[in-house]
């Protein structure tokens, strides 16, 4: 089965085994049998920020299709495979704030709250209350917010290989009108912004926190400097003032409208954006000194 179907990056070589997990069960038992037989085993659900292997994946690959999820009063639980698109728009409908800063984020609640997911201001550790997930040897466990240790783009489940079954989040009343409003803002914002016409993977690198680089680069990016959620200085911008707008290799380029992003412009290959974000990386590293790091996972 090609893995290039199951990402957004519509990159990635040929899976040995293919299972569609439609409950937390099934995710379970999956991982369970994976062990039991010594194979590998992947996890993926939207298949957005992941960049695929030419080789393709030797092992099991799981595919999280479990999505119900339940609204009562402030809280939302939702299984790992719902998408957050869903989430934002019915949160939206019954007037409860703490989701709009997702309108337009695509994956789904499970790798968001692995990769701790933000965007302008908001994080998705901001609503969680608890979190249910398979630790390392495949116990069914109840993490508090606390346990979750999330971290800028990280959290316990990114750190240890947990694999996030479901997840609790704590909303709060708001206005329905400036919610849903707020959303729509951020949907535009993207679609204005972000280079949607091609197959990318979101974000390749992570923000740059002000307060790992020189005095003298951040006088040279203090017009730019933004909360996210901390002073960062964003990645695109940088990328822009090395002046790797458009860079190619292969299939693969630089994304000339948001320069954060590595797009597929047409049977680009894994190895491709590995040599981008190999470029890109020296480049930044030998004229601003900043050390990027990679917030797509690389398989």
């Amino acid at each position: 089965m090609p893995l290039k179907q199951y990402t957004s990056f519509r990159i990635g070589g040929l899976a040995k085994y293919l299972f569609v997990a439609h409950t937390s069960d099934d995710i379970a038992n999956a991982v369970r049998a994976a062990k039991e037989f010594k194979l590998p085993f992947l996890l993926l659900s939207g298949g957005s920020n992941i960049l695929v292997s030419d080789n393709g994946f030797s092992g099991l690959v799981i595919q999280i299709k479990n999505s119900k999820f339940k609204i009562k009063n402030l809280f939302v639980w939702a299984e790992a495979g719902a998408h957050m698109t869903q989430l934002v728009r019915e949160t939206g409908e019954r007037g409860l704030a703490g989701l709009e800063w997702a309108g337009g984020l695509p994956g789904t609640l499970g790798g968001a709250v692995r990769g701790n997911a933000g965007a302008f201001g908001g994080e998705i550790k901001d609503s969680v209350v608890r979190v249910e997930a398979l630790d390392q040897r495949g116990r069914r466990r109840m993490f508090s917010k606390k346990q979750c240790s999330f971290s800028y783009r990280s959290s316990v489940f990114k750190e240890k290989g947990y694999i996030v079954l479901s997840a609790t989040l704590r909303l709060k009343p708001g206005d329905k009108k400036n919610i849903e409003a707020v959303a729509r803002e951020h949907i535009r914002y993207r679609k204005e912004r972000h280079p949607l016409e091609y197959p990318n993977a979101g974000s390749i690198f992570k923000n740059c926190d002000l307060t790992k680089v020189s005095k003298k680069v951040r006088e040279q990016f203090k017009d730019v400097i933004k909360m996210d959620p901390f002073p960062v200085i964003p990645t695109a911008a940088i990328i822009a003032r090395a002046n790797l707008l458009g860079l190619r290799s292969g299939g693969a380029q630089v994304s000339k409208k948001h320069p954060n992003y590595i797009v597929n412009r047409g049977n680009a290959r894994a190895r491709d954006v590995l040599s981008l974000i190999a470029k890109v990386k020296r480049s930044v590293k030998n004229k601003f000194g900043i050390d990027l790091e990679e917030e797509i996972t690389i398989l």
